[in-house]
C-alpha cells in the first residue's frame, strides 16, 4: 500500500524507515507541510501520514478524498489540525498515537520549570562569555510551593507523579477525574481555585472548544502574581497576547512553552538566516523570563520509536481490513 508522509524530516525516515520492516506500507516522503495546496501530491495513495503542523482542513480533505484517499494516519497524539466531521462525512477513516512516551514529555515540562527557575540557561550563556557573575539569576525552592495541572491523563499523571520528589503541594483539574490522582499525592479543585492558588500551573490537557485559550486575560487575573505557566500540550491553550500583557505588567513571572498557537510556520524550520514575521512571538522571545522551545517535548528516541510502530501498526490494520484501534471519532471531540 503506498503511503504519502508528510512534514517528514531525516529523523522520521529513520523510525519509520525502521518500524515499516518489508517495506509494505511503501513510504513516499514529502518535507513540504500538507494543505490543501499540497494535498494534490498524495494522488494515487489510499493512505497518508501526517504530523501535528499539517491542516487537514475541509478544503484539504476535499482535495485528499478527490485523489482518492481513504485513510489519514497522524504519527501524534493531537487532533485538533483535522476536521474530524468533515472527515467523517467524507467516509475517511483517521487514527492517531495515543500514547508514545508521557516521561518524555513530563520531564521536559519539569525541565522547564527548573531552567526558568533557576535560569540555567541564562547561567550557561553567562559563563561562555567569561561573566561568572550570579547576580540576577535569584530563583526559588519548588518544595512547598504549589503546582497546578490541567489534565490529568497519561503525561499529566507522569508529571504529577515527578513532582512527589520535590515535596510540593499538587493541585489538578480534569472533567474525567484520574482515580490514581490521590495517589500520587495530588487533589482535584474546580479551575478556578487552581488558578488562585498555584505558584506553577502546567498545561497538559488536549486543545478542545473548551480548553481554547483556557490561559486567557481573564483567566492571568485570577492567578496568583508571580506565577509560572508552562504549556508542553497545544499552543492555543494559551493566549499569547494576554500573557504578554501579564508580563509586561509583571503580573506573570515565568513563561515555558514549547508550543505556540502559530508555529506551524517556524517550528521545525531553521530560520536564522531570515526575518521572522510575527510580532507576537519576537516580542515573547525578548522577555528574560520566558523560554521557548520548538516542539521538542515528545522529542527522545523511546517516543519517535513508539510513534512509528504505532502508526506503522495503524496503517497495516488500514490495509488489511481489520479493527482500528487507535481511530479518531467526532465523539472524541469534548472528552
Amino acid at each position: 500500500m503506498k503511503t504519502a508522509v508528510f512534514s517528514v524530516k531525516p529523523y522520521d525516515k529513520k523510525f519509520l524507515r525502521a518500524a515499516n520492516g518489508d517495506d509494505a506500507l511503501k513510504f513516499e516522503f514529502y518535507e513540504e507541510r500538507l494543505n490543501h495546496h499540497t494535498a494534490a501530491l498524495a494522488g494515487g495513495r489510499r493512505a497518508i501520514c501526517v504530523f501535528v503542523n499539517d491542516l487537514l482542513d475541509s478544503r484539504c480533505l476535499d482535495v485528499l478524498h478527490g485523489h482518492g484517499v481513504r485513510f489519514i494516519a497522524l504519527r501524534c497524539a493531537g487532533f485538533n489540525h483535522v476536521d474530524l466531521r468533515h472527515a467523517t462525512a467524507l467516509g475517511i477513516k483517521v487514527t492517531h498515537v495515543p500514547a508514545y512516551s508521557p516521561y518524555a514529555v513530563a520531564e521536559f515540562a519539569l525541565a522547564l520549570i527548573l531552567a526558568l527557575n533557576r535560569k540555567t540557561h541564562r547561567a550557561y550563556n553567562r559563563v561562555r562569555d567569561g561573566n561568572f557573575s550570579i547576580d540576577g539569576l535569584l530563583g526559588f525552592d519548588l518544595h512547598g510551593c504549589t503546582v497546578g495541572i490541567i489534565g490529568t491523563g497519561k503525561i499529566g499523571m507522569v508529571f504529577a507523579n515527578l513532582l512527589r520528589g520535590f515535596g510540593v503541594n499538587v493541585l489538578g483539574h480534569d472533567p474525567f477525574p484520574n482515580p490514581a490522582f490521590a495517589s500520587a499525592g495530588g487533589r482535584y479543585v474546580e479551575r478556578d481555585e487552581l488558578f488562585a492558588r498555584s505558584d506553577i500551573i502546567s498545561l497538559h490537557c488536549p486543545l478542545t472548544p473548551e480548553t481554547f485559550h483556557v490561559v486567557s486575560e481573564e483567566s492571568i487575573e485570577r492567578m496568583k502574581k508571580g506565577v509560572m505557566i508552562i504549556n508542553t500540550s497545544r499552543g492555543a491553550l494559551v493566549d499569547a497576547k494576554a500573557v504578554i500583557r501579564g508580563l509586561k505588567s509583571e503580573y506573570l513571572g515565568y513563561l515555558g512553552l514549547d508550543v505556540y498557537e502559530q508555529e506551524a510556520d517556524f517550528f521545525y524550520e531553521n530560520l536564522s538566516e531570515t526575518i521572522i514575521h510575527d510580532d507576537v512571538l519576537q516580542r515573547l522571545i525578548t522577555f528574560p523570563n520566558v523560554l521557548i522551545t520548538s516542539h521538542q517535548a515528545y522529542f527522545t528516541d523511546t517516543a519517535l520509536g513508539n510513534i512509528a510502530e504505532t502508526t506503522v501498526a495503524n496503517l497495516t490494520a488500514c490495509k488489511e481490513g481489520a479493527a482500528l484501534n487507535n481511530e479518531v471519532t467526532v465523539e472524541m471531540l469534548h472528552r
